[in-house]
């Protein structure tokens, strides 16, 4: 892991019992960047987020956040914010004593943004966090984990819950922050759509695997789809990888991942967008059968 790498997992894996929640995770992510973390239900995105955060730790191999293990020491936790899935709050402590706490626990604490972003939310500081509605206890916890100033950010399916106009402000606020303090962050969501406005680079998980891994405008300018009459994939040239393909009696359509250009005149080439190519991926994966626990791990 170098200096510019913001996390750092080499065979990373965590299990419950015989289910094995993250397997053999290899990231180096750079630093600065803004990290989309997407797939389906089950896939190991919130077990990966909470390796990072030092709420879980690993069953085998190792993960580095920020060159230290995550949560190692006090310092070490106030450069990571997390906002988990249910953006929990205390229910019976007012937005002012949520603001409070956070000054006592965090040494780099900035009051004067987190007094400023609960009055541009035109919220009542004497408000108990239980009485919010769901978008506003969102925006109440992403306040009190960008307050802290921390170098990295994460953030599990923050706004999974929220109505499109919720959603489009807790983003705003996101990458405000992202641009204004050069920070990392790394992004769960279902909603590939707002990923896409905001993301720069993206890791698609899978059955408890890596699946992609790199930057965006990379992936997205060598993987093509490729349509015309039917043929096997197994007839194109080496150094086309087929992702997923499906077939009519008549007709391919192949996603294909290539750094040279497709120059074949008997294929109609489209550009994906990210949507595309995480469906690709995320439906490759599908027919791959579950990951077996070693006996001796049993």
């Amino acid at each position: 892991m170098t200096t510019t790498t913001v996390i750092g997992a080499d065979g990373l894996g965590k299990r419950y019992g015989r289910r094995q929640a993250l397997a053999d995770c290899t990231l180096d992510i750079p630093a600065g960047r803004v990290v989309g973390l997407v797939g389906p239900n089950g896939a190991g995105k919130s077990t990966l987020l909470q390796l990072a955060s030092g709420l879980l730790s690993p069953t085998s191999g190792t993960i580095e956040v920020l060159g230290a293990s995550p949560a190692s020491t006090p310092a070490q936790m106030a450069k990571v914010g997390f906002v988990a899935q249910d953006t929990p709050t205390y229910a019976g402590l007012s937005i002012r004593e949520h603001l409070h706490l956070g000054a006592r626990l965090n040494p780099t604490w900035d009051a004067e943004f987190a007094a400023r972003r609960i009055r541009q939310l035109d919220l009542d500081p004497g408000q108990r966090a239980g009485r919010l509605s769901g978008g506003q206890r969102a925006q109440l916890a992403l306040t009190l984990a960008i307050a802290k100033r921390p170098e990295l950010l994460l953030l599990d399916e923050p706004v999974a819950s929220l109505d499109p106009l919720a959603r489009r402000e807790f983003m705003q606020v996101l990458m405000e922050f992202a641009a204004e303090q050069g920070a990392s962050v790394v992004l769960s969501s279902h909603l590939v759509a707002d990923l896409e406005r905001v993301c720069d680079y993206l890791i698609v998980l899978a059955r408890s695997r890596v699946r992609l891994v790199g930057d965006v405008d990379e992936l997205l300018a060598s993987h093509h789809r490729l349509t015309g009459a039917y043929r096997e994939p197994a007839t194109l040239p080496a150094g086309q990888e087929v992702i997923h393909s499906s077939h009519t009696e008549r007709q391919s359509s192949l996603i294909v991942r290539s750094t040279a250009p497709i120059d074949n005149p008997s294929w109609t080439t489209q550009r994906l967008d990210l949507e595309d190519l995480v469906l690709a991926y995320m439906s490759n994966s599908a027919t791959i059968g579950s990951i077996p626990v070693p006996e001796a791990q049993r």
